[in-house]
């Protein structure tokens, strides 16, 4: 066992020193209407501030406008600067630091009325389109459009930067067998299928050196068939653990695109979703519903048993994602080696819960794995059990909720993009 550091004492990410060890992970939040910095998404992430985190997550941040999975998601374009100025001041007046994940969608893009892009020719079921292969020239400018967005940020004040290389997103979509069929030097081998991964977190680490802190998530497996799995999974973490470009990475697995309920776990909310979608998704969610909302049991720290093979194969600093809801798992995990741990849905549930923890007020969070989260992306995501007021449980009061107008296909993007 590890020495374990205490886990609610001041620590470091890369350059950025944190009040403690727990991370807000990033949980798609809809409330940027109109593709804008909300009032209501900058309160929700200085509740998070002030409940007790060393950091919090905005989630998903397109890089560029072919890159956005629903129509009403942040685009990080220079415009968009000011807005981030805003949120980052806010948490920073809360004592905590702030991050943002970026990404480019890929063959998920299709649900906002275009093509959609993927490593090669793919069929979306979600989207009922045909995603197209991403052209050489295509892959050198979504690289540059990642080193473009993590500038905006830190122009925007931002301590960090989240690439998000899993979640059947592009990186992702490159990194599995299953969807890169390439025969060019982005696809095939191990090595190739990663280099899209690669080239953009060092042009990343470039465009901001070490003013921010640079992590990556990483999907352990896909948790499909003849997806990504652990041993390739720990390879690629070993080559970006070589490239030096990265100060973290976060553990995490499964496909918005193909298995969402992977990265879940606990029950899948197939009625609830069918309720607010279109009459033609919801009858056919309430059909056939199971077969792509899977149910797989809850168990507390459920990606713990892959997490620790990285762990052992690796020496640079790990984020434990998946089901952490104790007090105890978080300490197991600083026993065990993780740097850091990242919270989701225990902390919409309870967005104070860091600092009960800390205190000695309670052990757990109230979380039931309903996953009923799942569907309030539509108007705001937030636990429906809170403070027993479906309407309003996020604690965040009158500011009101920004719809974000979305795509089924937003159904599986967030609240844990």
């Amino acid at each position: 066992m590890h020495e374990a550091p205490d886990a609610f004492a001041p620590a470091r990410i890369g350059p950025v020193e944190v009040r403690n060890r727990i991370v807000k992970a990033a949980t798609f939040e809809g409330m940027t209407g109109g593709q804008t910095i909300s009032e209501r998404l900058i309160a929700f992430h200085r509740a998070a501030a002030r409940g007790g985190v060393g950091m919090t997550t905005v989630a998903f941040c397109a890089v560029s406008p072919d890159g956005a999975g629903t129509p009403n998601e942040l685009i990080l374009t220079d415009e968009a600067v000011s807005g981030l100025r805003k949120l980052a001041d806010a948490v920073h007046a809360e004592g905590a630091a702030v991050s943002a994940q970026i990404g480019h969608a890929g063959a998920v893009a299709a649900a906002t009325g275009i093509r959609g892009t993927a490593p090669s020719a793919f069929f979306s079921p979600l989207a009922m389109r045909r995603a197209r292969e991403a052209t050489a020239a295509d892959i050198e400018r979504i690289i540059a459009d990642f080193a473009a967005g993590a500038r905006r940020l830190q122009e925007g004040g931002f301590d960090a930067v989240e690439i998000h290389l899993g979640h059947g997103y592009l990186p992702s979509e490159f990194l599995s067998p299953a969807i890169n069929r390439r025969r060019d030097s982005w696809g095939g081998s191990l090595q190739n299928r990663a280099r899209f991964s690669r080239e953009i977190a060092k042009a990343v680490r470039e465009e901001v050196g070490d003013r921010m802190a640079v992590l990556a998530k990483l999907n352990m497996s896909d948790g499909v068939p003849g997806g990504l799995w652990v041993d390739e999974s720990i390879e690629v973490a070993r080559m970006l653990e070589d490239d030096g470009a990265l100060d973290a990475i976060e553990l995490s697995g499964g496909s918005s695109l193909q298995n969402p309920m992977y990265l879940f776990r606990g029950e899948a909310p197939v009625h609830e979703m069918a309720k607010v979608m279109p009459k033609a998704v919801a009858w056919a969610l309430q059909l056939f519903g199971g077969f792509f909302l899977k149910e797989y049991p809850f168990e507390e720290g459920y990606f713990r048993p892959y997490a620790r093979q990285f762990r052992a194969a690796l020496d640079m600093p790990l984020i434990l994602l998946g089901g952490i809801n104790r007090r105890d798992t978080i300490e197991r995990a600083m026993r065990e080696g993780f740097e850091f741990v990242s919270m989701g849905r225990a902390l919409l549930r309870d967005p104070d819960l860091v600092n009960q923890l800390a205190s000695g007020e309670t052990d757990e969070s109230l979380c039931v794995h309903c996953n009923k989260c799942m569907a309030t992306i539509y108007t705001g995501t937030r636990c429906v059990l809170a403070n027993g007021d479906p309407a309003d449980s996020s604690g965040l009061g009158g500011l009101g909720s920004q719809p974000s107008h979305a795509t089924p296909v937003q159904s599986v993007h967030g609240p844990a993009s």
